[in-house]
């Protein structure tokens, strides 16, 4: 299995001499440019009470309060609620969103928010919910497109948002997500059984409202799950195909995708949020109030790198790892912390998962990066050679393992019952999620593909 992951030498090596051969200066070979672009952030204990305040400053008459069932029964849900009633906004609640949205969901939301004619969106809850209300928001503003009109391609038809959306206003109540900060949102697609999602910087909020004490009734299981999330945002856009590599260069500004890959700036919010989430990740989840509001903020930062660098092949491989867990009939995954009446792999625990695969192979493209990226979470890297690829990128996973192993999450897809009967799925589900594929610093086909999820049935 170790012969085949690293079966791809001469690709890895051409792409790690053409990083260290660029000079400053240099013309690059793919895109010119990069952009920073992020929504308004709030921080601060209590910030919730605000919101009503920051609706009416924006015009609101009518509010679409956009939430799922069990946020609907927590503090910051009554909040946002009563501080949008004391500004003297009328406000209509969508409480229907699904955790781990699915096509229907989100039309189920569209179908409200066409309905009412809201001039102003307010989401309260996780990422499922926030990405509810982007796409809400979004074909309610642009009533007469097709659903799949926006959707990434090869599953939609990747169109163009064609113009502005109303405002959004996110009250994010996990610290894993990031999407308070990003243009994307992300669902189950029922046909195909494969994730895909909608990315465009018109869907960012207007304004993203990270509140503290929204966090502090997480579950542990959800603690550890959107820790997870966190964890992989800030790893994956540090270790992304750089900007300048990405093909091909966009023939206007505009067409330029919101993942653009790592670029200096991204680069500062990654790996701040990295050494946010060693220091108090693990304290979090054991119940440290202050530890908790540093994942908050780490959730944030993380979201602010990652949404304009991008992720890559973690990301990419849990689409279908969380999708055929409702699909296929032997896996079986009730996770602690989350209600309902379905099997869920949640979608931190899905990322983690094949991470310390990806990174295994990954490290010859920057031994650097993998190397900072597993000293700043506590490995010993003292004995790492700066250009020692393989090593940098088994230190990374080590760690990476290490981390998941101390939180109790399974280590390896053979614990919620996948096989290698089924990396022939977990391959097809993944190849059509170019929007982060291509970002891996490395070539993404089927082979690869194979290799990675074999590894990452079980890690020894």
């Amino acid at each position: 299995r170790r012969l085949l992951l690293r079966g791809q030498p001469a690709r890895i090596a051409l792409a790690a001499a053409d990083r260290a051969s660029r000079a400053p200066g240099a013309a690059p070979c793919g895109d010119d440019a990069f952009e920073m672009a992020a929504s308004s952030i709030r921080y601060g204990r209590g910030a919730t009470a605000e919101v009503g305040m920051d609706a009416a400053d924006l015009g609101a008459r009518r509010v679409a309060l956009v939430t799922d069932p069990n946020v609907r029964q927590t503090p910051a849900f009554a909040a946002a609620h009563s501080s949008l009633r004391s500004a003297g906004v009328a406000v209509d609640v969508f409480d229907a969103v699904r955790v781990e949205p699915t096509d229907a969901s989100m039309q189920e939301a569209v179908a409200f928010a066409r309905r009412g004619d809201y001039d102003v969106y307010v989401a309260v809850g996780g990422g499922s919910v926030i990405d509810t209300a982007k796409v809400a928001n979004l074909y309610a503003t642009h009533k007469n497109s097709d659903f799949l009109d926006f959707v990434n391609a090869p599953i939609g038809r990747g169109l163009p948002v064609p113009g502005l959306l109303r405002p959004l206003i996110a009250v994010p109540t996990t610290a894993g997500t990031g999407s308070e900060t990003t243009g994307v949102a992300i669902f189950d697609h029922g046909p195909t059984r494969a994730k895909t999602g909608i990315g465009s910087r018109l869907l960012r909020p207007t304004l993203g409202i990270v509140d503290p004490l929204n966090t502090r009734s997480m579950p542990r299981g959800v603690r550890v799950a959107s820790g997870l999330d966190v964890l992989c945002h800030a790893l994956e856009s540090w270790t992304a195909r750089p900007y300048g590599e990405r093909l091909p260069k966009p023939a206007r500004p505009a067409l330029r995708p919101a993942y653009q890959g790592s670029n200096p700036i991204s680069d500062v919010w990654s790996l701040q949020a990295l050494r946010m989430i060693s220091r108090s990740f693990e304290r979090a989840v054991g119940g440290d109030e202050e530890a908790g509001e540093d994942m908050a903020l780490a959730s944030a930062y993380a979201g602010i790198g990652f949404g304009n660098a991008g992720v890559h092949l973690p990301h990419g491989m849990s689409y279908p790892i969380s999708g055929l867990c409702k699909a296929l009939p032997h896996i079986h995954w009730r996770p602690e912390g989350y209600s309902g009446d379905h099997d869920l792999i949640p979608h931190g625990v899905s990322v983690a998962v094949p991470a310390p695969a990806v990174f295994r192979l990954t490290g010859p493209t920057s031994p650097g990066r993998h190397r900072e990226a597993a000293g700043i979470l506590g490995a010993d890297v003292s004995r790492c050679a700066e250009g020692d690829g393989d090593h940098a990128g088994r230190l990374l996973a080590d760690e990476v393992l290490g981390l998941m192993g101390r939180l109790g999450v399974p280590a390896g897809l053979a614990a919620f019952g996948y096989t290698r009967e089924d990396i022939p799925a977990l391959v097809a589900g993944t190849l059509p999620q170019e929007r982060v594929t291509k970002l891996a610093p490395l070539e993404v086909t089927g082979e690869v593909l194979g290799a990675l999820f074999e590894d990452a049935l079980e890690y020894t």
